[in-house]
């Protein structure tokens, strides 16, 4: 068997937010910028609070099987979930994309690589 990748997205928007949770996610920014977003196992965060409420993390994994990508993919809601309410924050329109990069259709450079390996 072959290892899968799979690249997950939760995507939101905090609700509620008080002054103080509004100043702590304004002070913390930097950390969770666009530019340094990521795929990780353990997930990035990344939001612009000063421009609207909406966040996403980034997840990667990995499995074996196609049915794989589902248990990631509520592993990866459950895990942003848990960092939310951990940290009191409330949020909304909680949707998840997830992407199984086997499957994901080749670039033009990685199509141009396959036909020059293939020679």
């Amino acid at each position: 068997m072959t290892t899968r990748t799979f690249r997950i997205t939760v995507r939101g928007a905090f609700d509620a937010l008080t002054d103080a949770q509004r100043a702590a996610l304004l002070a913390d920014a930097a950390e969770h910028d666009v530019l340094r977003a990521a795929f990780t196992p353990e997930g990035t965060l990344t939001y612009d609070i000063a421009a609207r409420p909406a966040f996403a993390f980034r997840f990667s994994a990995t499995g074996e099987k196609e049915e794989d990508i589902l248990k990631a993919t509520e592993r990866a809601e459950e895990t942003a979930k848990a960092w939310l309410t951990g940290r009191g924050y409330g949020f909304k329109h909680l949707r998840t994309t997830a992407e199984d990069l086997s499957q994901a259709p080749l670039g033009k450079r990685q199509r141009r690589a396959a036909r020059t390996a293939g020679r």
